[in-house]
């Protein structure tokens, strides 16, 4: 009887350290992880016809997407100003309903999605944190601007390049929302220069 209890605690001790070690896990390691096992199923047949930059299309997008909400929370915390403070509201709003949109057609599709942005954004996202009041707003308006020219870039290549017609209408529909954050952040960020 003591024995098995032992054995039953030494699982479960083993279980609980293999959950913290793999929570410990970086999030860039969670958006390549995400890239490398959609590469093994297009390798494998199990994507269908789902092409290799489909799939880091939609990981791109995911990562872009779960940073913009992690910075808008935060901007609706920390702005001074209240106009920015809806525009990051606008932000968690907006993106959160694409990030749900792309993980309804990842899942049809069976490509992984990182589970949280990766470490870059991360890095960003805690610089960010580090500033506060109009500095804040500055810091956080600039951010916007740099990253929504980013995604345009890369939303764009996708609606013009992608392959998969689900994924490629995803990125057209989202097109105009994000050139609209784009001009918003740009006018935002002029204006409390």
């Amino acid at each position: 009887m003591k024995k098995s209890i032992l054995i039953l605690l030494i699982a479960a001790g083993a279980y609980c350290l293999q959950s913290c070690n793999s929570n410990n896990r970086s999030t860039d390691d969670t958006v390549e992880h995400a890239m490398d096992q959609n590469e093994e199923m297009e390798q494998s047949g199990d994507t269908g016809m789902l092409q290799n930059d489909d799939s880091d299309f939609a990981v791109k997008a995911a990562n872009a997407g779960m940073a913009e909400v992690s910075a808008g929370e935060i901007a609706q915390e920390k702005a001074q100003d209240q106009r920015v403070k809806d525009f990051a509201a606008m932000m968690v709003q907006d993106h959160t309903k694409a990030n749900e949109e792309l993980k309804s057609i990842a899942a049809n599709k069976n490509i992984t999605l990182p589970a949280a942005a990766g470490e870059d954004h991360q890095e960003q996202i805690a610089d960010l944190n580090s500033y506060s009041g109009a500095d804040f707003d500055k810091e956080y308006m600039g951010m916007m601007v740099d990253d929504h020219q980013k995604v345009i870039d890369l939303f764009e290549g996708a609606a013009e390049d992608i392959e998969d017609a689900e994924l490629r209408a995803f990125a057209e529909k989202n097109l105009p929302v994000l050139r609209k954050h784009l001009e918003q952040a740009q006018a935002l960020e002029e204006d409390i220069d």
